[in-house]
């Protein structure tokens, strides 16, 4: 009768770990969404940004720019979001509307280009290119939307920009064929799900880009946000630096405002 016993425990044991196992997708998924969930509630924020793009030889250019997010708060929508440069002169007026879309549908982007007082859509096939001459892609600067990826999670380590914390080590694959990435591995800290790093594996499967994100700072005792972000091209050696300053939350904006047509008027 015990050897029965003991011989029941470990097939129950077996099956019941068989049943409540978390599948590495399934685990992935879990950590992305946890993350995405910590920062919901912010319904809207504006911030003062700084773009340093730098060449393999170390020369730099500056941009400055106004970055505005509304938050959608219709889960089958994504977020949206301006970018409006106002210095220097060359690029002064010239802004981009982004509204994220949940796959299958792709996301919406227009740029407004003052030197031509005109709105233009970037198509789905022209997202992979530089924006403004720099190391993020039109695809970089759209929100992440659960739905867009199937993540695969890999392992647990150290976190390679702050080998201080640990981090979660999460493989997105893009189901948009059209994406210019084969993969993302994304790093994010265990303690508070923020992003640390995320590695661009272009369409070949090569690893193309890496971004880092440092000096997190906590706002509404809640909601965090890094003041720099690095973005190196690892195959040409050139970077663009984007620093953030001035986070404004709950400023009243609302849908209307991030209308393709209303991108005149902002960008003054």
């Amino acid at each position: 009768m015990k050897i029965f016993i003991i011989t029941l425990t470990s097939i129950l044991t077996l099956f019941c770990s068989q049943i409540f196992a978390q599948s590495a997708e399934e685990k992935g998924l879990e950590i992305i969404e946890k993350s995405i969930a910590l920062d919901n509630g912010f319904v809207d924020s504006t911030v003062v940004g700084k773009m340093i793009l730098k060449d393999k030889s170390g020369n730099e250019s500056v941009r400055s720019f106004k970055n505005f997010i509304f938050e959608e708060l219709d889960e089958t929508l994504g977020d949206k979001s301006i970018i409006v440069f106002t210095e220097p002169r060359d690029v002064k007026g010239t802004s981009l509307l982004t509204h994220a879309n949940i796959e299958p549908k792709d996301d919406d982007q227009w740029l407004y280009l003052p030197a031509l007082k005109r709105v233009k859509r970037i198509s789905s096939s022209n997202r992979t290119g530089k924006f403004v001459s720099s190391e993020f892609s039109y695809e970089d600067l759209s929100t992440d939307e659960p739905e867009d990826y199937n993540f695969l999670w890999l392992e647990d380590i150290n976190c390679p920009a702050d080998p201080s914390l640990q981090c979660h080590v999460i493989e997105a694959t893009p189901k948009n064929k059209k994406s210019g990435y084969s993969k993302r591995v994304i790093y994010i800290d265990v303690s508070e799900l923020r992003y640390q790093t995320v590695k661009f594996h272009n369409r070949r499967g090569d690893l193309e880009k890496e971004l880092n994100f440092k000096s997190y700072q906590k706002y509404l005792d809640k909601f965090w946000r890094a003041d720099l972000l690095e973005m190196k091209n690892l195959q040409t050696g050139k970077s663009t630096n984007i620093t953030w300053e001035n986070y404004e939350f709950q400023t009243n904006l609302s849908i209307n405002d991030f209308n393709p047509e209303k991108l005149a008027k902002m960008a003054r």
